[in-house]
């Protein structure tokens, strides 16, 4: 039944998110299960009681420290450790609460007495979506004084990019500037980032307890709950050996890209997905450039060494244990500092970061071993320069309901050629070449909040990916089919060539016939004298695509974020102010409350 009554973020202290989840329970209740919850709760609140993940809170408890735990993460991983943290903070008997930068406002902010920030560094030094008001709000003239907050921050990136942590970085200093005192250092985290960012709650949370003293009596002792339940059997630690049952490329005959649809078979793993969820993929280094990499050190490959997972074989541990394929400003740094190298320590210097970009550019560290070769450097000497070799993401181009016990991806082949020798992709050319079918690779699910398909079916959809940034919405349209959801559905997809390019051609073509699909855009950029992009036909339809997001559409967009996804926002701004006849301020704005409301979702990388 429908209720005259729903809540939202403005009307209630309940979050964005919480308010939805509420709204959806209370419109499937019948009256007489509102008339038992409502008793439930005026007997909790009468009893002083709390939920199961909630500390019971003293009378005196007002006291005690109230941590405010602030996480921005663009595919769920800063959201998990914010939720570890909350876990960790109650269990030392220390109040905490987990909010979304997306659903955070200034004035609370400004009542964030001790504030811990966990947020990662998305594209190019760029906070993520659900980061991006707060990191305006601090990094602007509206700014509010915070000297009675203390807080630390912990950054979670990847450092073969070039602005490593950035946004963690930002937050770090201007908190400070903002008046806050630091009560932890920072820590930034590499792809590897479980064991740091552990040690960081740790610490945190240890000086913490130190501020707020003994916990007062009365305060109950936290009893576990839901998300303290295990971790699913495999995961990113343990990964499921899924047997390849399809491994075809999709490109026609004279492309110039190789794209392979692979299946996975998950029978038996217990692992489930959602659409807009990811797989990660433990690949392995190619073996002969293992070999190689022995053979320029002098190192036969069978002396035993010491890794996170145990003593092993030099060659085991190269092969699977560490990154050596993607060359990294910490790699070069160590290396520097072993080989003495001059030119490598100019190259490091703050005025030559042009000059490291272009040194690290397409180079691994084979090339570094050869050009600035060190005598007698041993097996527990390089590994110790190493980074952990990090699983690939892929976004699952698969829907579970559709291909039970299945997981299905599109991989781009990167293979390329790059000081004076041929280079490829590590987890695509290990995907593509190196596993066939009947073969098993290690994966796990990653799922991503972030990306999902509306709660009612019922909505319409707008998909924006070029290229592999397809693949989700092969899963959106998937599940939509399987489940009877009678929203409407528009895809733009664009890629090099009509004849060679046009990947899952014939789906959509089928969707299309029978009306799943209801529009079909599509662009071609080597077909023409001009290139020819998504945001062009966004461009063409902007009538059509402004009137589908007044209905209450959804939008998502796919794929490259350093140059599609910036150009398709921004053609999505020059939409919206010119069919609603906004200011650019206001289109802004427009298009802020479109991803507050999560009906503009990206998944870019």
């Amino acid at each position: 039944m429908k209720h005259a009554f729903l809540l939202n973020e403005t009307t209630s202290p309940l979050s964005h998110e919480q308010a939805e989840r509420f709204n959806r329970l209370v419109e499937s209740l019948r009256p007489e299960q509102m008339s038992w919850i409502s008793g439930y709760l005026a007997g909790l609140s009468a009893a002083g009681a709390a939920p199961a993940n909630q500390p019971a809170i003293a009378a005196d408890a007002a006291v005690r420290p109230q941590i405010t735990i602030l996480y921005g993460s663009q595919t769920g991983n800063c959201e998990k450790l914010a939720e570890l943290a909350c876990r960790r903070a109650r269990d030392k008997g220390l109040e905490a609460q987990a909010h979304c930068m997306g659903d955070f406002s200034k004035a609370r902010l400004k009542k964030a007495g001790h504030l811990l920030v966990i947020v990662s560094t998305h594209g190019e030094g760029e906070p993520p979506d659900n980061a991006q008001e707060v990191y305006e709000l601090i990094s602007g003239p509206k700014a509010p004084p915070l000297k009675d907050t203390h807080y630390s921050v912990l950054a979670l990136g990847d450092s073969s990019y070039e602005n490593f942590c950035q946004t963690g970085k930002d937050f770090d200093a201007r908190l400070e500037a903002m008046g806050a005192r630091r009560l932890h250092p920072r820590v930034d985290c590499d792809v590897d980032f479980e064991g740091p960012a552990e040690r960081w709650i740790e610490g945190v949370l240890g000086k913490l307890a130190e501020l707020a003293g003994p916990a007062p009596s009365g305060t109950v002792t936290l009893v576990p709950s839901a998300v303290d339940a295990p971790a699913p059997s495999y995961s990113k630690r343990s990964p499921f050996p899924a047997t390849v049952l399809e491994n075809l490329c999709l490109n026609g005959r004279g492309s110039d890209k190789e794209v392979r649809h692979i299946e996975l078979s998950l029978e038996g793993s217990g692992l489930s997905y959602a659409p807009g969820d990811a797989l990660g993929v433990v690949p392995s280094n190619p073996p002969e450039y293992v070999a190689e990499l022995m053979e320029t050190l002098g190192l036969n490959g069978e002396e035993s060494v010491a890794t996170a997972n145990g003593e092993m074989a030099l060659h085991e541990a190269l092969s699977r244990e560490y990154e050596i394929t993607t060359l990294v400003r910490p790699f070069v740094e160590r290396y520097a500092q072993v080989s003495g190298a001059t030119a490598l320590k100019a190259l490091l210097a703050e005025e030559n970061k042009a000059a490291l970009r272009g040194y690290l550019e397409g180079r691994q560290v084979l090339d570094v071993l050869k050009d600035y070769p060190v005598e007698g450097l041993g097996a527990a000497e390089l590994l110790a320069m190493l980074r952990r070799l990090p699983p690939r993401l892929y976004s699952i181009a698969s829907s579970l309901q559709a291909s039970p016990d299945e997981v299905h991806l599109t991989v781009a082949a990167v293979r390329y050629h790059a000081h004076g020798r041929a280079r490829q992709g590590l987890a695509s050319t290990f995907l593509a070449d190196r596993v066939g079918e009947g073969e098993t690779v290690p994966v796990y699910v990653e799922p991503n909040k972030n990306f999902k398909l509306p709660a009612d079916p019922d909505t319409a959809v707008i998909m924006i990916g070029p290229g592999t940034g397809v693949a989700p919405f092969r899963a959106f349209l998937a599940e939509r089919e399987e489940i009877g959801a009678a929203g409407r559905n528009w895809l733009f997809f664009g890629d090099r060539r009509f004849t060679t390019d046009f990947l899952y051609q014939r789906e959509w073509l089928r969707y299309r016939k029978d009306g799943l699909l209801t529009r079909l855009d599509v662009a071609w950029s080597r077909d023409g004298a001009q290139k020819d992009y998504v945001q062009h036909r966004m461009r063409e339809q902007a009538r059509e695509l402004y009137a589908w997001l007044q209905e209450g559409a959804h939008l998502y967009v796919c794929g490259d974020a350093q140059r599609m996804a910036h150009d398709v926002h921004e053609t999505l701004l020059d939409i919206v102010a010119e069919q609603g006849a906004l200011s650019p301020e206001d289109a802004a704005g427009h298009v802020k409350q479109l991803q507050r409301d999560r009906r503009y979702q990206r998944d870019v990388y």
